[in-house]
C-alpha cells in the first residue's frame, strides 16, 4: 500500500558544531516533533586544518561538523530552512550546507502508521 498524503521533505543539514545547541533550539522553538543528530567529519574550501606542533606543521585532514537530519511537510520547508541560515550563519567559509530531498514514504515501525501520522 502507497500512502499518498501531503508531500514530505528530508532536510540534511551539515553545520558547524560550535552552532548545534542554537540551531537546535531554535528549531525546537519551530515545534519540530523530532530531529537526529550526528558527529561527521568532511572538508570543502576551507581544506581541512593546519595545526602546528613542536615547530612542525600538519594537516588534519578532516573537518569536524555536525549533521542534522528532519523530515518536514512542504509548508514546514522554508522555515525550517530559515532557521537554519540564520542560526548557523557566521559568514565565514566553512558554514556547512543544506540538502533537501523528497520523501517518497514515512512509516512509524511499532504502529505502522504512514505519512504524516508516522512523523
Amino acid at each position: 500500500m502507497i500512502f499518498k498524503s501531503a508531500n514530505h521533505e528530508k532536510i540534511e543539514a551539515i553545520i558547524r558544531t560550535s552552532k548545534f545547541e542554537q540551531v537546535h533550539s531554535a528549531l525546537t522553538r519551530l515545534g519540530l516533533p523530532f530531529m537526529y543528530s550526528m558527529e561527521v567529519k568532511g572538508f570543502g574550501k576551507e581544506a581541512g586544518l593546519a595545526h602546528t606542533y613542536r615547530g612542525a606543521q600538519y594537516d588534519v585532514g578532516f573537518i569536524p561538523r555536525t549533521k542534522l537530519e528532519v523530515v518536514v511537510t512542504e509548508d514546514q520547508l522554508e522555515d525550517v530552512v530559515e532557521c537554519i541560515l540564520l542560526e548557523a550563519s557566521t559568514g565565514e567559509i566553512g558554514d556547512g550546507k543544506i540538502f533537501i530531498s523528497e520523501v517518497e514514504r514515512a512509516i512509524r515501525i511499532r504502529s505502522r502508521e504512514e505519512g504524516a501520522a508516522a512523523l
